[in-house]
């Protein structure tokens, strides 16, 4: 229903009904001019058309939904990948720092302090 096709189907529905109903069988018309089964059809068609946007909205909320829930997940999973990572990344500076503290001390000691 929301495709251009549709849109020129029925547009070429409506003006061929008119035609006929109007030019061709004036005397025998199913439905003269006012049309009045074509509006009931229209009503008909009216409210089909409310209820199945609703259902396609309806769709659509839960689509989104069920996306953000995965990508909430999936930020949550990141999250705790980085928290890990940020730890393996504070215990390596704090070797480093160590390695540091060593490599001072060492260049600070005199060449034959202690060693026998």
């Amino acid at each position: 229903m929301g495709s251009w096709t549709f849109v020129g189907f029925f547009m070429a529905f409506m003006a061929a009904w008119a035609a006929v109903n109007t030019y061709l069988l004036t005397a025998t018309a199913w439905d003269p001019y006012p049309y009045i089964l074509l509006n009931l059809f229209l009503s008909m068609l009216a409210g089909l058309q409310g209820a199945i946007l609703l259902i396609a909205a309806k769709r659509q909320d839960a689509i989104a939904a069920a996306m953000a829930r995965h990508d909430l997940e999936t930020d949550m999973q990141s999250k705790g990948e980085i928290d890990r990572l940020m730890a393996i990344n504070r215990q390596q500076l704090e070797l480093l720092e160590e390695l540091r503290t060593l490599l001072e001390q060492r260049s600070t000691t005199p060449e034959g302090g202690g060693r026998s």
